[in-house]
């Protein structure tokens, strides 16, 4: 695993008489140390018990929640950890994480003892990442050592990254008017990224043909993941006003004094005042639509519920109601009595949430093992999943893999040049850069080791900027590679590929609908999307399995039986059209009897061709 960084720090053993302590000093004073001590850096990089990782963040949040949940709320009466409680939970996690490496190192764990910080070091820092907009958000050890208790007189909260990007503050309360002319709907569906986008306009197109009127609220802050559907579509679209999500500044009910509240993790006493005072760095810093602050929070349910006051929809549809806005939506869909539609538009596994909690009445999954997740993470009372696959997957029915073939052949050798006989693509996530560094080293030595003349197209994630694989595209050696358009993506070439390699990217599930060979790669315990436990991928985590795997490909494809398919993506081509029925019965009718595609928890759940639903 590659080093976190935070800062050029060690930690040293500064007592040997009495109780010991451990104090953060600067990396030159390591080298004179004669008493036990480590970079920092290493212990960023030391992987720790995933199970102790979970059940802490779980007693840390819980403490958190019963602590300080009424702390601060919006005027519709949604807490600030109940809206905010994905990015929370994320800084959470990096506290833990860290506390518990310094456990796994011997000499801390024979002999623990207080944290001494380093002077004047920030507390929150920032991570690096190659997402366009997301902030990854970290502690410092400093703020390790200040959650614990340690004196910090002159310590900032926010680090100097933190303190030197230029968010745009501004003293208006009340977002940009409402147009006018927005009139009754019978659907309101919000937008943020290019992926919910996709998976939510099929269903709409589907209401408009069966005279349902629905307003898209593209709320997206970054041009790329704007929506971009035209006027043929059949349903409004309107974007957020620009000044919706500019709000910044602090929240003054999370500012509260020491106390003798602590929660204890793995040995450490965590102060939970000093806990909630740095968790207001992340509300009064970050920005945007999927780090929204709490003021731009409070401001978009005022705007929202000037909406819904205007359009009085029958359903509020959402791809996504864990984050903010979507737990910000599904709440006030509630208070104004319309029913919320959360349709899944990414693979889930157990791990794949930063918070498991789907707050929607009816939630849409793709394929059958989705459901016991999806009744899991349910919060609605009436909760109701159901199997109708992805919408976003229906036009895969119609491509051209002549078309996408071009495309991929033109990026590897334009100018009529020999294009490789056989190509990958990569579909990528947004890792940091030594994470993506790992996977195109297991990707390009498993290509130099494999029979066959290859080619590899990379890629990138939607939200992630293409100037991270420059180095990879200029190395003189190896395999030709190319970076697709972002605007194409790996949905938009992948049929033209004879294999498909990513970690856990949706797109491995298109490529296994189009019987395309999937490659899951990762280190040994690396998350994946988990096709190979259905027979629809190979599990590749070194070199000489991608090799394998490559030269293996010259056999052919074996034939996929349709409930290996069905477990991940029920697919038949008419997704929107089921999901937009559902929406239109439950509005006039609400959930029938005699239903047969209802299920209730424990019965046997076969969506055959008809998809299922499970209470």
């Amino acid at each position: 695993m590659s080093p976190r960084t935070t800062g050029g720090l060690g930690l040293v053993r500064s007592s040997n008489v009495g109780k010991p302590t451990w104090t953060l000093v600067g990396t030159g004073a390591l080298a004179h140390a004669r008493t036990d001590h480590i970079h920092t850096t290493e212990l960023d990089a030391t992987a720790v018990d995933k199970q102790l990782l979970r059940s802490g963040v779980e007693d840390v949040m819980e403490a958190v929640d019963r602590y300080s949940a009424k702390w601060a709320a919006t005027p519709g009466g949604a807490d600030w950890l109940h809206v905010q409680h994905v990015p929370v939970r994320r800084f959470v996690a990096e506290i833990v994480r860290k506390l518990l490496a310094l456990n796994s190192w011997a000499p801390f764990a024979s002999a623990p003892g207080p944290l001494i910080l380093a002077p004047y070091e920030g507390l929150v820092g920032l991570r690096s990442s190659s997402s366009r907009e997301y902030l990854a958000y970290t502690v410092t050890w400093s703020g390790v050592a200040y959650v614990l208790g340690a004196a910090a007189p002159h310590n900032p909260t926010r680090s100097a990254q933190l303190r030197n990007r230029a968010r745009t503050s501004t003293a208006n309360t009340e977002p940009s008017p409402l147009p006018l002319d927005l009139g009754r709907q019978d659907v309101l569906a919000l937008s943020w990224t290019s992926r919910h986008a996709a998976t939510l306009t099929p269903v709409l197109a589907e209401l408009a043909r069966g005279g349902q009127r629905s307003l898209l609220l593209d709320l997206a802050t970054d041009a790329a993941e704007r929506c971009s559907a035209g006027p043929a579509t059949g349903f409004e679209l309107r974007a957020a006003p620009s000044d919706l999500f500019t709000a910044s500044g602090t929240v003054e009910g999370l500012h509260r004094p020491d106390d003798e509240h602590v929660v204890q993790v793995e040995g450490h006493g965590i102060q939970l005042a000093r806990l909630v005072r740095l968790l207001s760095v992340l509300l009064e810093t970050s920005g945007g639509c999927t780090q929204p602050s709490w003021r731009t929070v409070v401001r978009a349910e005022s705007w929202l519920d000037d909406i819904l006051s205007t359009t009085r929809p029958h359903t509020v549809l959402l791809s996504n109601d864990t984050s903010p806005l979507g737990v910000l939506a599904a709440h006030a869909a509630e208070r104004h009595g319309a029913n919320s539609v959360h349709v899944q538009h990414g693979a889930w596994t157990p791990e794949s949430v930063a918070w498991p909690a789907l707050h929607s009445r009816d939630i849409i999954v793709m394929g059958e093992r989705d459901l016991a997740l999806g009744r899991g993470w349910a919060r609605h009372p009436e909760a109701e999943v159901h199997v109708l696959g992805q919408p976003r997957f229906d036009v895969l029915t119609s491509l051209s893999r002549q078309t996408q073939r071009r495309y991929l052949e033109n990026l590897l050798a334009p100018g009529g040049r020999r294009a490789p006989t056989r190509i990958a693509v990569w579909a990528c996530q947004p890792f940091n850069p030594d994470h993506l560094k790992s996977h195109a080293d297991l990707l390009l030595d498993g290509f130099a080791e494999a029979d066959g003349d290859w080619g590899l197209v990379i890629a990138p994630h939607p939200a992630q900027g293409a100037d991270a694989f420059t180095a990879l595209v200029k190395r003189g050696s190896g395999p030709p590679i190319a970076v697709a358009d972002p605007r194409v993506g790996a949905r938009g070439c992948l049929a033209g590929a004879d294999v498909l390699a990513s970690a856990y990217s949706t797109c491995g599930i298109e490529a296994a609908l189009l019987g395309i060979p999937v490659l899951e790669i990762g280190p040994p315990g690396e998350r994946t999307l988990g096709l190979t436990s259905h027979g629809l991928a190979t599990r590749c985590e070194a070199a000489d399995e991608v090799a394998e795997a490559l030269s293996g490909l010259r056999a052919g494809p074996a034939p996929i039986p349709r409930a290996a398919l069905d477990a991940v993506c029920r697919w038949r081509g008419d997704s929107a059209t089921r999901i937009a029925r559902l929406i239109t019965e439950r509005a006039t009718s609400g959930p029938r009897a005699d239903d047969s595609t209802h299920h209730h928890p424990g019965a046997a759940a076969s969506p055959k061709d008809e998809g299922a639903s499970v209470r």
